[in-house]
């Protein structure tokens, strides 16, 4: 029976200080969403208050809903462990109950006892009526051994009453707690139902500027279509210049055997013809897929590699040959991976590109305002290479490419989750 009470107690202690973890970690998420709320609430009065375009509200405002939802769920989850606390307490508050009850039956039984046989007389005639010694021995001892018992059941049922007041008062805390939760749960609802009416009237703003935004779209694509032009014919030139010095190495190392078909063969390869050490930077940075630092400190992905629907008009496509990264002003680009600079692309006076070879491997940093590094120069991870450019409307996006050879890869699938 007392392993029986002690698996119990063992199991109440154990769902308890889970229970407890659990709500810390539910507790600090909370603070976290919150804490991102507020960084959307304040985007989006700056953008209220610098920009035009409803586009970026629009976004933002989604942003702000998803993290609403995750909220109330898991103010959800938050609830629903309070409930399970408040079933086990109740579950230990009614075992405490009954156990009082018995006791205190049991209790009743002996003081009634004690009281007939209350008189020293009675207990005197109770040892002297013994048959021999040794009887009187034991029931002396039997006297004091009841006397203690009673005083032990007397003390028993003063600790658990003493448990049950406190297993209340910890039910009725949990209630209360339950119930601001519940006043919680229902105000952040209500406030997911205004700000969904909020991005259905910026949505609505936005359908009437269809025209004007994909005018804006098109000419944004034509825009980056002759970028990427721009970097393909760089990345084109840099396949060309890597395999003219690879055929000139081996000519100069084996001239008997190398042969002008052969020259001519690596020098008009579309790939790069790697060298022995270039294989093994190559391999290095294929190894390091899904580990590679973000090309800047902080910031979130804004536009996602490929064709990504317009966030209202879903038949107007976007397409990005790489990754835009919204981070902060003033921000600087940093290299993924070692490597060399191949070129430095002016764009604008105040948009450049830098790309960087890794083996077959080129990495591409566009829309800097400034640039720390010139062609022929070797990086290393996380060196600064350049600071990412703030545009008129307050944004700062880094555009980030990836490709192997002249074949563009989801840069995203890349970096470090």
């Amino acid at each position: 029976m007392s392993k029986f009470l002690f698996s119990i107690a063992f199991l109440f202690l154990t769902a308890a200080a889970w229970s407890q973890q659990s709500q810390e970690e539910l507790e600090q998420k909370k603070a976290k969403l919150q804490e991102e709320i507020h960084e959307k609430e304040m985007m989006l009065q700056d953008v209220r208050k610098k920009e035009k375009s409803v586009v970026k509200l629009l976004a933002i405002q989604k942003d702000k809903i998803g993290l609403k939802e995750k909220l109330i769920h898991t103010t959800e989850k938050q609830t629903k462990l309070l409930s399970n606390d408040m079933y086990i307490n109740q579950v230990e508050i009614n075992h405490l109950k009954k156990e009082l009850v018995d006791l205190k039956a049991d209790y009743a039984e002996m003081i009634v006892k004690s009281y007939k046989s209350r008189s020293t007389q009675s207990r005197a005639m109770f040892l002297l009526s013994s048959e021999n010694f040794l009887q009187a021995y034991k029931r002396l001892q039997y006297m004091k051994q009841y006397s203690s018992y009673r005083k032990m059941q007397g003390e028993e049922i003063k600790d658990k009453t003493q448990k049950l007041a406190d297993h209340n008062a910890k039910l009725s805390g949990q209630k209360t707690e339950k119930q601001k939760l519940i006043v919680e749960q229902e105000k952040e609802r209500k406030d997911l139902e205004q700000e969904k009416i909020e991005q259905e009237k910026i949505a609505n703003s936005l359908k009437k500027d269809k025209k004007q935004i994909a005018a804006e779209i098109k000419k944004k694509q034509q825009e980056t279509k002759k970028i990427d032009a721009q970097i393909q014919k760089l990345i084109r030139d840099a396949i060309a210049e890597a395999n003219r010095k690879a055929a000139a190495a081996k000519a100069k190392a084996n001239p008997k055997t190398t042969t002008v078909a052969e020259t001519k063969a690596i020098e008009t390869s579309t790939k790069i013809v790697l060298t022995p050490e270039g294989q093994l930077v190559s391999n290095s940075f294929k190894a390091n897929k899904g580990r590679l630092p973000w090309p800047v400190e902080k910031g979130a992905i804004s536009l996602g590699y490929g064709d990504q629907p317009h966030p209202v008009y879903k038949s107007l496509v976007i397409h990005n040959s790489g990754i835009e990264i919204t981070t902060e002003a003033g921000a600087n680009a940093r290299a993924v991976f070692g490597g060399e600079v191949t070129k430095v692309i002016v764009i604008s006076p105040l948009n450049k590109a830098i790309c960087v070879q890794h083996g077959d491997y080129f990495t591409v940093y566009q829309n800097l305002s400034t640039v720390n590094v010139s062609a022929g120069d070797k990086v290393s991870t996380k060196q600064v290479l350049g600071k990412v450019r703030t545009n008129a409307e307050g944004k700062t996006i880094l555009k980030f490419m990836i490709s192997q050879n002249t074949t563009y890869a989801n840069p995203q699938t890349w970096l470090n989750r």
